[in-house]
């Protein structure tokens, strides 16, 4: 069965000013940026001079001119630069919000949950003008900012003591604070895991949830639809469970838990 979303949020027009008449991305300003300045470091080293010509020299302030625009291109570089990763943050929390607004409205509307699927990056994706993905970096701590790992491994501790309360504060502290970390999706899987510590299963099966629409293909994705399909059958919402614990085989049949997805259909009774 298509595991897909059904949308309900709708998003105000915000005026772009000069960037509604501009379809250049980040990465277009960037290179554009990369060639002017190696373009300026040409023209420096042409108005440098080589002490062959007689003691002639050019004047000091034309230099001085060039260092500073050359100066001023390497700052609107690295701001560029940091504000694609803002960007690229927002986005990624925007979206785990979406899918958890999306689990509200079904659950208020009386929907069928298990028919939520994957969120669509929020904004939309145009692959005809959007620069290709940067490679996926085989050790996400570089990418994690000051003191983010820290507090992680503290609210790691706060869970790993049965201190279930607080494990889930930290957690939900922690995507506050971090959006669009590396680690949210782990994050939003222990604070189900903290919410169900607290006998709590239906805030546990909306951070489920959230953890899935963060990374539905991620390392965390098979424990987290596994353990947002048991919390859907705790809660007696029987057909959602079946068609939700269905998914994990179908998906994932080489994780641990397809088995423990079937062997939760089969206490179930699903068909």
């Amino acid at each position: 069965m298509r595991f897909a979303f059904i949308f309900a949020v709708v998003l105000g027009a915000v005026p772009l000013g000069a960037a509604a008449q501009d379809a250049q991305t980040l990465a277009d300003i960037r290179q554009e940026l990369s060639i002017l300045n190696v373009e300026m470091s040409k023209l420096k080293r042409e108005l440098s001079t080589t002490g062959t010509a007689g003691g002639v020299q050019l004047a000091t302030s034309v230099l001085d001119r060039v260092n500073a625009m050359e100066s001023e291109l390497s700052r609107v570089t690295a701001k560029t630069e940091e504000l694609e990763y803002r960007i690229n943050r927002i986005v990624d929390d925007g979206t785990r919000r979406v899918a958890d607004l999306e689990f509200r409205l079904v659950e208020l509307e009386g929907g069928d949950i298990s028919t939520l699927g994957e969120t669509t990056t929020l904004g939309g994706t145009d692959q005809a003008t959007a620069p290709a993905p940067a490679p996926t970096p085989t050790n996400t701590t570089t990418q994690l900012a000051v003191g983010e790992q820290d507090d992680f491994k503290r609210a790691q501790e706060a869970l790993a003591s049965s201190d279930f309360r607080t494990a889930a504060d930290k957690f939900a502290t922690f995507n506050q604070t971090y959006p669009g970390s590396p680690l949210a999706a782990e994050a939003d899987l222990r604070r189900g895991d903290a919410l169900q510590g607290t006998g709590d299963t239906r805030e546990a099966a909306r951070a489920y949830l959230a953890s899935f629409g963060a990374a539905p293909t991620g390392p965390t994705a098979p424990e987290t639809l596994f353990k947002l399909g048991a919390s859907l059958g705790a809660l007696g919402q029987s057909s959602e469970a079946c068609v939700t614990l269905g998914e994990v085989p179908a998906r994932f049949a080489s994780s641990e838990f397809a088995a423990a997805a079937v062997a939760e259909q089969s206490k179930l009774g699903c068909n």
